[in-house]
């Protein structure tokens, strides 16, 4: 099942989307007057999930996808999004490389949060920030979404916990770096292209192992799997839960493949007019444009 956010007639609406990924239903029509997307999460349970899809499959009040326009999934998240850093191998050896650092085994999980004024959606265009920085860069990421509330959750229970999956852009000033963390440099206006919508956990078998991919102006940059992650939805979930209570409605950005502009050599950033797809097999693409 596909779950969008949607501007249509002037006002947003949550839907389902149907009939090939060509129309879609608006939950209000099937007797579901979610306020937005976290409402929607933190009102339903998987048997709920799968009624709601089957009235939408029949019913009469479909309308071309084409007639709305994607927004975020989420808006607004219910919390910063919680990122991972360095989250694939081959990643933080090219990171390290960059940086000019050894290379190390990784022990812990990185953790930090990256600030959202707003999620952009599917099309709309990422600022460039040319005014203040020079270093823009992408990182393709599976997004992971909460359904319930979650503290203290084992690692074998995790599966349980989760709403759905999603695309996640982790758009980063790579050199304010220079700050010494990863707040300002992952939390700029705009910095969180998401979509095209999510699908949901009955759709992808756990854990997921699905191809990411994403090319810059048709040039295939980064090209990895979500089975290579270090650390597992699974380890991260169970151990932040230890100490933390979860939303539901809770985003986790859980890390990025090898292939970023940074580690190129030399770098390639973006710049304005530049087109990222970012495509995660089994979810779809996120494809925006930088504009300055």
């Amino acid at each position: 099942m596909k779950l969008i956010t949607c501007r249509c007639n002037g006002a947003e609406h949550t839907a389902v989307v149907v009939h090939g990924d060509t129309q879609a239903v608006m939950t209000e029509d099937l007797g579901y007057p979610f306020r937005d997307m976290n409402d929607l999460i933190r009102g339903t349970d998987r048997s709920e999930l799968r009624r709601m899809e089957a009235l939408a499959q029949s019913s009469d009040k479909r309308i071309p996808l084409n007639r709305v326009a994607l927004t975020a999934p989420i808006p607004h998240p219910v919390r910063d999004v919680i990122c991972m850093g360095l989250n694939y191998k081959a990643h933080a050896d090219e990171m390290a490389e960059a940086l000019k650092e050894e290379k190390k085994e990784r022990v812990y999980p990185i953790y930090f949060g990256k600030a959202v004024d707003r999620c952009l959606g599917h099309g709309e265009t990422v600022p460039s920030h040319s005014d203040f920085i020079s270093t823009l860069d992408y990182e393709c990421e599976l997004a992971v979404i909460l359904g319930k509330d979650a503290y203290q959750v084992p690692a074998e229970k995790v599966s349980d916990y989760i709403f759905g999956y999603c695309i996640i852009n982790d758009i980063t000033g790579r050199e304010l770096s220079r700050h010494k963390q990863n707040y300002f440099m992952k939390s700029l206006d705009g910095s969180c292209p998401m979509g095209p919508w999510i699908v949901t956990a009955d759709e992808i078998p756990y854990p997921p192992k699905l191809r990411i991919q994403l090319s810059v102006n048709g040039e295939l940059r980064q090209n990895g799997n979500t089975g290579d992650m270090i650390f597992g939805i699974s380890e991260i979930v169970s151990e932040l839960s230890r100490g933390v209570t979860l939303q539901a409605g809770t985003i986790f950005a859980t890390g990025s493949p090898t292939g970023i502009g940074f580690g190129m050599k030399p770098p390639v950033f973006l710049k304005d007019g530049d087109v990222m797809n970012c495509t995660i097999e089994g979810i779809g693409t996120l494809t925006n444009m930088v504009k300055d």
